[in-house]
């Protein structure tokens, strides 16, 4: 997409206040865009400390310094449906969520979207550090389900955050922009100092999308009643107590203990008996999979990739690429919403809740949820 065909469009830039959003609505401003500041509300659990408040300062702060309009859209009935019962839900289950990619698919690229556009924007934009590119449709005129837009990892290995993209859709894609993808974490700070903005310094939120950090065990504490229960070693020795295996996740290590100074890391949860299996280091590769289920699948381009081919996943975020097989078990459906990844070598801590994520080379395909 040139920036002259773009120019003068009306983009609504979902604006969090922190330096990713702000940086992206002064450069799409600077490339010539019609843009507008949007401060997304979501729900914010009581009894914990949120900025929130003042993260709405600093963006409208941003968006005074731009000379943009500005605005709240408040989505907390929605967030609280979405993200938190979700995230709430999984973890009653044993099972690990992924509240991040719940936030991206049914808030910021659903309800901010279709607010936007009912409001004149062209498009919508986010701080995500990700790449969109357009593809070439000289081949196969006729084929309907050939990808227009292909979404790739950032330029910034650090901070690529393609993983939690990976629900997204054609029909999305066709109304967004990126704008620091191809940028480095401290080309983005330095371009904040150059556009004088407010935020060029501001600490990065490590907690869950629009509330923040707090101890998720103190948060979980209010919503799943505490169920104390046994840890077991591999080999079935008693090997501590535990609060409740809701709250543990596969390959945690906190709170879980140690075989004298060998760290225990939990393997395996046992809902029903209540029980949580661990392993020291070197016995935890007995508990690797090289195979792994995943359901809710989700192609970008809208069709199956070549199955004979061989790709790159990730169950985890920040987890380096490891190469695996796509098997649909059933090969007669291109398009059926479950899945066999069979990696190269075994892999650690698979979390059932958790997210699969795979690429061709850099080129995001999709994923799936851990079965």
């Amino acid at each position: 997409m040139g920036k002259a065909e773009e120019t003068g469009k009306k983009v609504f830039v979902a604006m969090s206040g922190g330096v990713d959003s702000s940086v992206s609505a002064a450069l799409l401003k600077k490339q010539g865009y019609d843009v507008c500041g949007v401060f997304i509300k979501g729900w914010y659990p009581k009894g914990i400390p949120c900025a929130w408040r003042q993260d709405r300062r600093d963006a409208m702060a941003v968006a005074a310094i731009l000379d943009i309009p500005f605005y709240t859209f408040d989505f907390e009935k929605e967030y609280k449906k979405h993200v938190i019962d979700y995230m709430l839900k999984e973890y009653k289950s044993g099972r690990t969520p992924n509240p991040d990619i719940m936030c991206n698919k049914y808030i910021k690229f659903d309800l901010f979207l279709k607010k936007a556009l009912k409001m004149g924007a062209d498009k919508i934009a986010t701080g995500h550090y990700v790449k969109l590119e357009t593809c070439n449709l000289k081949h196969k005129k006729d084929d309907k389900n050939a990808s227009r837009f292909t979404l790739h990892a950032s330029r910034d290995d650090n901070k690529d955050q393609s993983y939690f993209l990976w629900t997204l859709t054609q029909k999305q894609l066709k109304y967004c922009l990126f704008p620091i993808g191809n940028y480095l974490k401290s080309e983005v700070r330095k371009l904040a100092k150059k556009f004088k903005l407010p935020v060029a310094g501001k600490k990065d939120s490590q907690g869950l999308c629009f509330v923040g950090e707090f101890k998720m065990e103190d948060f979980l504490k209010d919503y799943i009643k505490p169920r104390p229960g046994r840890i077991l070693d591999d080999k079935g020795n008693e090997a501590g107590r535990h609060k409740g295996t809701q709250y543990y996740t596969i390959g945690q290590r906190h709170g879980v203990g140690a075989r004298g100074k060998e760290p225990y890391y939990i393997v395996e949860k046992d809902l029903k008996k209540n029980i949580l299996i661990v392993a020291a280091v070197n016995e935890e590769k007995e508990f690797y999979k090289k195979e792994v289920k995943i359901k809710k699948v989700n192609w970008i381009s809208g069709k199956a990739p070549n199955f004979k081919k061989t790709y790159l996943a990730r169950i985890r975020y920040r987890q380096p690429l490891q190469s695996c097989r796509i098997v649909n078990p059933k090969s007669e459906i291109r398009n059926s919403k479950h899945c066999r990844i069979i990696f190269n070598k075994p892999q650690r801590a698979v979390a059932p809740g958790q997210s699969l994520v795979l690429y061709d080379k850099n080129v995001l395909l999709g994923g799936g949820v851990i079965c």
